[in-house]
């Protein structure tokens, strides 16, 4: 616990407004939560959560109470809605006497003692006076969590993440789906993928809605369907089976998107939401429909090649639009493909919200946004927390893109903030190399400019891995920041994942190999990071998990360092030795991904790591 004296709190979000007054008031037992107004039971959500956190911190018990006449000495908080502060706004006042909270809504009494909830946390039962006037200047404050690539949590480790998300004001949350649902008309299609069920959809849809937390449902409709298209009784609905050039100069291998002119491709995914959409209250519903870079590669090659491509892919957006909103939903949408024919975003419903996404630091947000602006089209901005593709994240570009998107998407008037988490190639990454991402991403959401100055490491590790002493944060964002010690920073990845996925032999004769110097700067980084793992003091339960993760993600880009230093020929290391190290990764690799995610997937994810067990 820090000193209650203490005006320099650490909060996140960082409040709009905070001033801090003269004196404290001490915590003490047999005081009443006081619920006031006329719908007190709205307000017992919030009520519940702080008589926890004040039982868990401080051992006090005080029972809620919505009754009339009470008096002032027996209220230790006080709830009420009322005042003129937008919605999800509160007010919040500390003082000698007792607390008050003072909410637009029942949200924003709930996030009113997420603030207090977090000044208990850093100051035990001697609060500091203070007063807090905030509101969030997004709307829709959301994360997406990708399931698909090939990752899927067990629903302890969801219910985990919602819990914190919703203590940083989180309202929305999206579970990212190609083939993870458990679908029952297409069971062959995720017999290996451990899916979501139906059942446990409705579990986290009321676990959410509890926490002021909107479950959005999320299936890709169009591109990054070759989990389906790889199956006999799907193939025949795929755009191409051949080869085909992706934009940035690699050739893929299809199956990848649905064709649009094939009417069975319509059919196939208005059964998918039948089935899917009734298990959520939400109204809102992500299709998708990103990258379809195989579209005019195959069976409408000649409709794409006399309409262009981006017509033929509106037409088609336009009929899954019309499918969603006849079910009573509104149609999200990634932006990524419209934005190449800009002149027809006009042409969208207005109904619609586009998606629009970037995950590097110098994202064009600014450009994009204008766009859609200009077009009358509602949007949410979306970056990413750049776990993926990178083992243990790139905490520099994160934070960049982060705060980029929300700078200019308050500039254009998105109406959202969806920050976005992959699993491209594996799903390498720990859970917990996200959290940083998560925490930036929820700061810059709610208040971007009060939130700049934030403490990101020192802010995570409070609140995400429940270290005061502040190690396991920084290790996280210190090895997060091991890329940049490469010398070279490829989009959307980092040099050192790209040299733990390369072939030996494709490496040796490829001129973006990092240098052996950066090698070992890299090697030195990474043994200052973990150094900091000794003194580590987490209050989670998963305390152990939390380091074993990082001390997995910290072996992993060793190796990476082991194969530069190899090919480099710049230190005593052998095949063999190489070899060996890579069958003890995998071994951990399988342990560390079972702590938080189930075992489909785990197969393909593994298969990447064990290939480099033969290579010489």
């Amino acid at each position: 616990m820090m000193n209650a004296s203490m005006t320099n709190l650490i909060l996140l979000p960082t409040p709009r407004s905070i001033q801090y007054l003269p004196g404290n008031l001490r915590l003490t037992g047999d005081k009443l939560i006081h619920l006031s107004g006329a719908s007190p039971q709205t307000l017992f959500a919030a009520a519940r959560r702080f008589q926890q956190a004040l039982l868990a911190r401080v051992g006090l018990a005080w029972q809620t109470t919505a009754g009339a006449g009470m008096p002032d000495a027996q209220i230790g908080i006080k709830i009420e809605l009322g005042g003129v502060l937008p919605a999800d706004g509160y007010h919040l006042s500390i003082t000698g006497q007792d607390i008050r909270v003072e909410a637009s809504d029942p949200a924003g009494a709930f996030y009113a003692i997420c603030t207090l909830n977090q000044v208990m946390e850093q100051c035990g039962p001697i609060l500091p006076c203070l007063d807090v006037t905030d509101w969030p200047d997004f709307a829709a404050r959301g994360v997406m969590l990708d399931i698909s690539r090939d990752r899927v949590p067990t629903m302890d480790t969801l219910y985990m993440l919602v819990d914190m998300l919703a203590s940083w004001k989180i309202n929305q949350f999206q579970l990212y789906t190609e083939h993870t649902f458990a679908y029952r008309r297409h069971p062959q299609v995720w017999a290996q993928a451990s899916p979501i069920t139906g059942e446990e959809i409705l579990l986290l849809d009321a676990y959410c809605r509890e926490r002021f937390i909107e479950l959005v449902p999320n299936q890709n409709s169009f591109g990054h369907m070759h989990r389906w298209l790889v199956h006999p009784g799907y193939a025949h609905l795929a755009e191409t089976h051949e080869r085909f050039l992706a934009p940035w100069g690699d050739y893929m291998n299809g199956p990848f998107s649905l064709c649009p002119l094939d009417p069975g491709s319509l059919r196939l995914m208005e059964e998918l939401y039948d089935e899917l959409l009734p298990h959520f209250s939400s109204r809102m519903f992500n299709v998708g429909c990103d990258e379809t870079f195989d579209l005019g590669a195959g069976r409408s090659k000649a409709a794409c090649k006399e309409r262009g491509s981006t017509r033929v892919y509106l037409d088609f957006l336009l009929q899954i639009q019309q499918a969603v909103s006849r079910r009573g939903f509104t149609m999200q949408f990634w932006g990524d493909i419209i934005l190449h024919a800009p002149e027809l975003i006009a042409e969208l419903p207005r109904e619609v919200i586009a998606l629009d996404w970037g995950y590097e630091a110098n994202h064009p947000f600014d450009q994009q946004g204008a766009q859609f602006k200009q077009a009358g089209i509602p949007f949410y901005v979306c970056p990413g927390t750049s776990s993926w593709n990178s083992v243990a994240g790139r905490t520099d570009n994160a934070l960049g893109n982060l705060q980029n998107a929300a700078e200019n998407g308050l500039k254009h008037g998105a109406i959202g903030y969806l920050n976005t988490d992959w699993g491209d190639n594996g799903h390498w990454q720990p859970l917990p190399i996200s959290f940083i991402g998560f925490a930036a991403g929820a700061a810059y959401a709610w208040t971007v400019e009060a939130s700049q100055t934030l403490d990101m490491a020192r802010a995570s590790s409070l609140y995400a891995f429940g270290d005061p002493s502040g190690a396991l944060g920084q290790a996280a964002f210190d090895l997060g920041n091991v890329y940049r010690t490469a010398g070279i920073e490829p989009i959307n990845m980092s040099a050192l994942f790209g040299v733990l996925q390369m072939p030996l032999q494709d490496m040796r004769a490829d001129q973006r190999l990092p240098s052996a110097a950066a090698f070992d700067q890299a090697s030195a980084a990474i043994e200052q990071a973990t150094s900091r793992l000794a003194r580590a003091s987490s209050n989670r339960a998963d305390a152990n998990w939390l380091v074993r993760e990082l001390v997995f993600v910290a072996d992993m880009l060793r190796h990476a360092c082991m194969r530069g230093c190899y090919l480099h020929q710049s230190a005593p290391i052998t095949p063999e030795s190489l070899q060996q190290d890579a069958r003890r990764l995998a071994a951990e690799h399988r342990e560390v991904w079972l702590l938080r995610s189930r075992p489909g997937g785990l197969n393909d994810s593994i298969a990447r790591l064990e290939q480099m067990s033969t290579e010489s």
